[in-house]
């Protein structure tokens, strides 16, 4: 997608990928045993729907370089922890071992485009 065609955050494949793995989490996190409620269910759901929203407000913060890569920093690391919650799940047998590594996948996705971003923040900060 070229740049002018990007009129929201929810128009980044980025967005759109770590949305739709937050809510695959969601949906498989409901199958995890209830005494997992307050802790690797809360977790996981927490941090990959942070992922979202901390880029929700990175788009709005791109007149500021420095706070624009600061918040794809918070973004890159809850994808990271994300990623070590999608590994407990699956290693204590709560997630599908296929079905983590989709997810898992998605999120090496998505670290890779934050990543580019914060290598080279100028194509996306607000001039004005």
């Amino acid at each position: 997608m070229n740049k002018e065609a990007i009129k929201d955050h929810k128009d980044l494949g980025i967005y759109k990928i770590a949305f739709e793995a937050a809510m695959k989490i969601f949906e498989l996190s409901k199958k995890f045993p209830v005494e997992e409620r307050y802790s690797l269910t809360d977790q996981i759901r927490r941090s990959s729907r942070s992922v979202c929203a901390n880029f929700a407000e990175a788009w709005r913060k791109r007149r500021y370089e420095a706070a624009f890569i600061a918040k794809l920093n918070d973004c890159e690391a809850e994808a990271a922890e994300t990623q070590t919650w999608i590994e407990f799940a699956v290693k204590c047998n709560y997630m599908d071992v296929e079905i983590g590594r989709e997810v898992y996948a998605n999120y090496n996705q998505v670290l890779s485009g934050l990543v580019n971003m914060i290598n080279n923040p100028s194509p996306w900060l607000r001039n004005h």
